[in-house]
C-alpha cells in the first residue's frame, strides 16, 4: 500500500474522483474484502479483531477506500443474518471485491442517536415501500447496495438491502447495537493508526528542522509536548485493544459501559496529539501539502463520529448510575 498509495496519489483521488478501482482491487488481492466474510459465503472468516488490526495498519494511509463501510460494518451487519437472501447474494460478491456495500442509519433529525429510524418501511406486494431520508452515509456514491434500517409495521427496527431488497423486521435493533459496537472500536483502532504516524512524523520534523543552530528538538518544552503526544498514543493504544477485545462479547451493558470508556478517552488523545502536531510544525502544519494536515482533519472526525469525548463520558456516567 505505501508504494502504491502514496500521499500524492491519494490527493489527486481526493481532489478528483475520490475512489480508484485499482486500490480496491488491490486491497481484495491482499484478502481486506474477504476477511470477515464467512468462509460459507467465499471469505476467510476471521475474527473482528483481526479485521480491526488490518484496519489499525492501513489507517496512516487514509485510504479513500470503503475498508470501514464495506468490509468491516457492512460485512459485519450481513453476516448477522446470514441466512438471509440479501446476505446470499452480496457476501460472495463482497468477498472477490467486485461488490460495495455501506450502511445507511443515521437520520439528519436524530444525528448519531437515531436509536429508532423515522424512516418507515411497510409491505407493498411481494417486497417493501421505504419511507424516509438518510444522512452520513459512507460512501454512498460507490455503493452497490444500500444496508437501510427502517421501522417497520409492528414497531420493531428492519433492515433492508436496496437492492436486490431483502428484510430482517423484529430483530434490526439487535443487529444495529451490534454494528455500532463493532464500529466504536473501528474508530478506537483507526485513530491508533493514525496517532502513531502523526507522532512519528512529528518527531522527525522536530529533529529535522533547524533553529538557532541546531534542531528544534532539542529544546525542552518541545521535548515534554513530544512525550505528552506519546503519553497519549499510548493509552489510546490501550483503550483501543480493550475496544477490539469487548466489541462483540460479553453482557451488553458492561460492552456499551467500556466501549464508550474507550472512545471517550481515544477521542481526547484524537485532539491533543493531532492539534500539538499542528502546533509543533508551525503554520505549514495547517496546508494541504503536508500529511499532517490530513491526519488532523481525520483525527478530528474521529472525535467527534459516534458522539464525542464528553457525550461518551455522559453514556458511561449514565452506565454506572444505572447499575
Amino acid at each position: 500500500m505505501q508504494r502504491d498509495y502514496s500521499f500524492e496519489q491519494r490527493r489527486a483521488l481526493a481532489a478528483g474522483a475520490g475512489f480508484s478501482p485499482q486500490s480496491w482491487a488491490l486491497l481484495a488481492e491482499l484478502g481486506i474484502t474477504a476477511l470477515l466474510v464467512p468462509e460459507t459465503f467465499g471469505g476467510l472468516g476471521a475474527s473482528v479483531q483481526d479485521g480491526l488490526h488490518a484496519l489499525q495498519t492501513l489507517a496512516p494511509a487514509l485510504p479513500l477506500e470503503p475498508v470501514v463501510a464495506s468490509s468491516l460494518l457492512a460485512t459485519h451487519l450481513l453476516s448477522g443474518c446470514s441466512e438471509t437472501a440479501a446476505a446470499r447474494a452480496w457476501l460472495p460478491r463482497m468477498a472477490e471485491g467486485r461488490a460495495i456495500a455501506t450502511p445507511a442509519h443515521f437520520e439528519a433529525e436524530h444525528g448519531f442517536a437515531t436509536e429508532q429510524p423515522q424512516t418507515q418501511a411497510r409491505h407493498d406486494g411481494d417486497g417493501w415501500l421505504l419511507h424516509g431520508a438518510k444522512s452520513l452515509v459512507l460512501q454512498a456514491q460507490f455503493a452497490d447496495v444500500l444496508l437501510v434500517s427502517a421501522t417497520a409495521g409492528d414497531g420493531q427496527m428492519a433492515w433492508l438491502a436496496v437492492e436486490p431488497g431483502s428484510d430482517r423486521p423484529g430483530q434490526g435493533a439487535a443487529l444495529y447495537g451490534a454494528m455500532r459496537d463493532v464500529w466504536l472500536a473501528a474508530l478506537c483502532a483507526e485513530a491508533v493508526g493514525i496517532l502513531q504516524a502523526t507522532l512519528d512524523a512529528t518527531v522527525t520534523y522536530l529533529n529535522t528542522r533547524q533553529q538557532f543552530g541546531q534542531p528544534i528538538g532539542r529544546f525542552q518544552v518541545l521535548q515534554h509536548r513530544a512525550v505528552r503526544m506519546w503519553m497519549e498514543l499510548e493509552q489510546a493504544r490501550s483503550m483501543a485493544l480493550l475496544a477490539a477485545d469487548v466489541c462483540t462479547k460479553g453482557d451488553a451493558v458492561h460492552r456499551t459501559r467500556l466501549l464508550a470508556a474507550a472512545k471517550a478517552r481515544v477521542g481526547q488523545a484524537c485532539s491533543y496529539v493531532s492539534q500539538q502536531a499542528v502546533q509543533l510544525h508551525g503554520g505549514m502544519g495547517m496546508t494541504d501539502e503536508m500529511q499532517v494536515s490530513h491526519w488532523f482533519k481525520r483525527l478530528t472526525v474521529i472525535e467527534l463520529w459516534l458522539h464525542d469525548s464528553d457525550s461518551q463520558l455522559q453514556r458511561y456516567a449514565n452506565s454506572l448510575r444505572a447499575a
